[in-house]
């Protein structure tokens, strides 16, 4: 059964081989991380881990039996009970329900650990499985006048209240 783990030092391996194997996957619905990202990926985690413990964001990986990772998913800019989130997942698991039910438990461990009040997302115009992961997932499309800004792209901006969980 996969569980879904704070990131640590450890996971690096993991979450490389994750990424590069899903880059072209990723690709095609989110803007690619660059050439840069791969190169300078030890610096690039080892900032990722240092903004996690400031508080500032939350990084969680799903981590199946055998250690691989097959998803990441993210609390970006945790600031006065709000976060944004974040997430991909392999290819292998995509359109299985692994991504919405890792976002529901996201959630959960958003009131649970960080005290967060409301989340935020951001997808793609292209991006209709996440859209509905979103809509499964308890969050509802807020005013279009305040697109996400995706990497250069805008798309549909989401909105969770977690109030009720608590």
């Amino acid at each position: 059964m996969p569980k879904l783990k704070r990131l640590h030092a450890g996971h690096a391996p993991a979450v490389l081989a994750f990424e590069l194997a899903n880059r072209a996957y990723f690709a095609a619905s989110v803007p690619d991380r660059g050439k840069d990202f791969f190169d300078r990926f030890t610096d690039r985690y080892s900032a990722l881990l240092t903004e996690q413990g400031a508080g500032i964001c939350a990084f969680y990986v799903l981590v199946a039996e055998d250690g691989s990772v097959l998803g990441r998913f993210n609390l970006y800019d945790l600031e006065n009970g709000t976060a944004e989130v974040g997430y991909r997942v392999a290819q292998h698991v995509a359109g299985r329900g692994v991504a919405t039910a890792t976002v529901r438990e996201l959630c959960r461990l958003a009131v649970a650990r960080h005290g967060l009040r409301t989340l935020w997302a951001g997808t793609s115009h292209e991006n209709v499985a996440s859209q509905r992961v979103l809509i499964k997932a308890g969050f509802v499309l807020v005013d279009p006048v305040d697109p996400a800004d995706l990497g250069g792209k805008t798309g549909p901006r989401y909105q969770r209240d977690l109030i009720l969980q608590r």
